[in-house]
Parts: C-alpha cells; sequence; structure tokens
C-alpha cells in the first residue's frame, strides 16, 4: 500500500495573465515560467478579473503591480525597472520574469549549476541580444532616434509582429476566449522556441568557443609578427569573443587581428578566410580583401593572385576561399601587404 504522502496528488501552480490582445512579452514570460521544474505543469488563467487572477500563484503583465515574487506587470505610472544599472531599457513582463527566473531558468536547461559563473555571463548575454529587444518593442522605444529614417521596413518581419499575426481577427465569427486562449498558447510556444534556441546556441555553442578564441589569440604571433591572422581548425562563432577579449586585453589598433582562418570541417581540404569587422555586428570590414581579388573564383582568382588554390573571393571582398591552409595563409599575408 502507497504512502499517504504518495497519495496526496499536488495541485499544479496556476500562471494568472490578461485576456484580449495578446503580445510576444507575455506570451514569452508563460513559456519561460513553464521551462521551470515547479511552473511545467502550471494551469494559465487568462482574465482580467481581480479577483480571478488573485488566485493565481503568479500573475503578469496585468493587476499593475509588481513585487517580485506574485505580480510582475510593467503598466503602472511609477515602473521604471532595469534589468540592472547596466542597462537603460525599461522592462516587459517578459524582462521581469527573466530578470528573476532566468539563472533557475540557464542552470536547470543546460545542467548547470547555479553558482557557476557562466550562469551569469550567459543571463547577462541573453539579455542583451535577445529580451532586451522585446523589452524596448513593448515599451515602444525605437533602436534609433527619430530623425534617423529607416532604408526599409523590417518591423513585419519581428517576432512581436508574427505574435501579432496570432491573435484573432476583428471580424473572426468564431472567436471565443476558448479559441482566444488555444492563440495564445500558439504564440506562447513560438516566442519559447525561439528563446529555446538562443539559449541552447549560446549556452552549448557560444560559450564553449570562447576557449578556441582565446588560444587562437594566444597563438596569432606565430602566423604574423603583428598577431593580425587568428587560425582555427574548423569554424567556431568567434566575432564576439573577440572582441571582448580585445577590449579586456586593451590591444593597440594596429596590433588588432584583421583576418580569421578556418578549415570547413572534417573531410573537406577547403579552407576559409574572412576578414574582421569594424563591431561585431556591422558589415564593413577592418581590411577587406584586395579589390582585384573581388568576384573572382578557381583559376582566375589563382592567376589574379599568384596563389594557387584560389577557390573564391566574395564581391564585397569580406570573406574568400583556397584549397589548402598554406594557400588560406598566404592569401591573408599577401592581402596584408596591399
Amino acid at each position: 500500500m502507497s504512502s499517504p504522502a504518495k497519495r496526496l496528488k499536488t495541485t499544479p501552480l496556476r500562471i494568472g495573465t490578461h485576456n484580449g490582445h495578446f503580445h510576444a512579452d507575455e506570451a514569452l514570460a508563460v513559456y519561460m515560467l513553464r521551462l521551470l521544474p515547479e511552473y511545467q505543469d502550471s494551469t494559465l488563467t487568462r482574465s482580467r478579473d481581480p479577483a480571478v487572477l488573485e488566485e493565481c500563484d503568479i500573475i503578469v503583465d496585468v493587476q499593475g503591480q509588481y513585487d517580485g515574487t506574485k505580480h510582475f506587470d510593467h503598466h503602472q505610472r511609477t515602473f521604471s525597472e532595469t534589468f540592472s544599472p547596466e542597462f537603460k531599457t525599461k522592462l516587459s513582463s517578459a524582462g521581469l520574469i527573466y530578470k528573476h527566473f532566468a539563472p533557475n531558468i540557464i542552470s536547470h536547461r543546460l545542467s548547470i549549476p547555479i553558482n557557476d559563473p557562466s550562469v551569469t555571463l550567459l543571463c547577462n548575454k541573453v539579455y542583451r541580444d535577445f529580451i532586451e529587444a522585446l523589452d524596448a518593442n513593448d515599451n515602444g522605444i525605437s533602436a534609433y532616434p527619430s530623425d534617423v529614417k529607416p532604408s526599409f521596413n523590417d518591423k513585419s518581419i519581428s517576432l512581436p509582429s508574427l505574435v501579432g499575426l496570432l491573435n484573432p481577427e476583428w471580424n473572426d465569427p468564431i472567436k471565443t476566449q476558448e479559441s482566444e486562449d488555444e492563440k495564445f498558447l500558439e504564440a506562447s510556444k513560438l516566442m519559447g522556441t525561439v528563446f529555446v534556441q538562443k539559449l541552447d546556441y549560446y549556452g552549448k555553442s557560444w560559450l564553449p568557443a570562447r576557449d578556441y578564441v582565446v588560444k587562437a589569440m594566444e597563438g596569432r604571433f606565430e602566423h604574423d609578427d603583428k598577431g593580425r591572422i587568428l587560425v582555427f581548425s574548423q569554424s567556431v562563432p568567434w566575432k564576439d569573443h573577440l572582441f571582448t577579449l580585445e577590449a579586456e586585453a586593451g590591444i593597440e589598433e594596429d596590433k588588432k587581428p584583421l583576418y580569421v582562418l578556418y578549415g570547413e570541417g572534417a573531410g573537406k581540404p577547403n579552407w576559409r578566410m574572412q576578414c574582421v569587422p569594424v563591431s561585431k555586428d556591422s558589415f564593413e570590414s577592418r581590411k577587406p580583401f584586395p579589390e582585384a581579388w573581388r568576384g573572382m573564383r578557381d583559376d582566375t582568382l589563382s592567376e589574379v593572385s599568384g596563389i594557387p588554390g584560389g577557390v573564391f573571393v566574395h564581391a564585397s571582398g569580406f570573406i574568400g576561399g583556397n584549397k589548402s591552409f598554406e594557400g588560406a595563409l598566404e592569401m591573408a599575408k599577401k592581402s596584408l601587404e596591399l
């Protein structure tokens, strides 16, 4: 016979949010909570009735209160919470839930001890590169000054716009609370899937790559006396780490890496040469490959460059390839002098 403790049925925790038109921030907030063991089987209540919502264990994006324990709303006039003193963007419900629960989510998802320094590193990285933009979008904060006119409209391909499309249409003849809730869960899954993909990438790919970049930085003078060429045996996420390590080491401008070389992978003898951009997200290179090489391929490239094994150089001059490491290294070295 089972013990009384085993016979007890645990009541699932209850998450509350508002009904009606939904947005990306509360859709993600609900998904993030459900990544935690205590909320994975939680029920969801969508209502604007204060009494109904107060019966929930945690309430997001509604009720006009923020206490960091049960209430996580950001719409009240006095609200000015940010992720940390390093950031100026006011939080949305997604940012609030992330701020309070991200260490536990990251620790649980990636099986990292919560007191491991990498948890804090990942916490800040995911906020800066993903959550902050959602907070800004929901709070009507533009990424650019108002007098800067965008070259094109990118709003319609953003995650918040895709969530917006999942809301029931105004003229939907069968719009009910049940159908609206189903659409909200679809939006929550969309936002959550992207969030988990981001978190897994940063935890399982981006973070381990730092050690490879450190090693390449330590060995860069083997290939150029000014340390302007980095070499990896394979492609790794290097850009973000490179700029961080350069800043930490205080590397002088004329000794910063200009080219990165890496193999194309197991069983592929070709090597790539890539220019280091002027900043992490820039399309402008510190030193593009020579104009005469750009857009050239194969034998034509080899003839123009004077280096055998040429595969290609992109028309914009930011990347190229050679059939061997030796050829790629020679192309990078020659480009340094042109």
